[in-house]
């Protein structure tokens, strides 16, 4: 007998090779990407928060009702290592990845797509 197994949560892990590099040190662009590509998908944002490096490179999250987008860059390599991370079943990580991507300006992309909080369908869950 198989047991019905169900997620809690979504994980996109996706790396960004040869992106345009003033935009990864781009800390306004970068705040306003990332919002928008949340909410475009439908998600709701709690709050933002991003911080700039000396002499470059910025790191930042969009907390969001679903879970969190997270960014760090390095612009010296053209490299962003970005996390799309939801719960519910009504984001869609792989379009956000994909306008993360795109907003970027990434040549070459890797991604990763996790399950997390992996329950059997018996154990209640409730989403709010």
């Amino acid at each position: 007998m198989e047991v019905a197994m169900i997620a809690l949560g979504r994980h996109c892990i996706c790396e960004f090779y040869d992106c345009d590099t003033g935009l990864l040190n781009n800390i306004k662009y970068l705040k306003s990407l990332f919002t928008t590509c949340a909410k475009d998908a439908g998600a709701t944002v709690v709050k933002v928060v991003f911080h700039k490096f000396s002499p470059h490179g910025v790191s930042g999250v969009v907390i969001i009702a679903e879970s969190h987008l997270s960014v760090h860059t390095w612009p010296e390599f053209g490299y962003a290592a970005v996390d799309v991370f939801t719960c519910g079943p009504l984001l869609n990580n792989t379009k956000i990845a994909e306008s993360l991507k795109e907003g970027l300006k990434a040549k070459k992309a890797s991604v990763t797509m996790l399950q997390r909080g992996i329950l059997s369908a018996d154990q209640k869950v409730v989403f709010n």
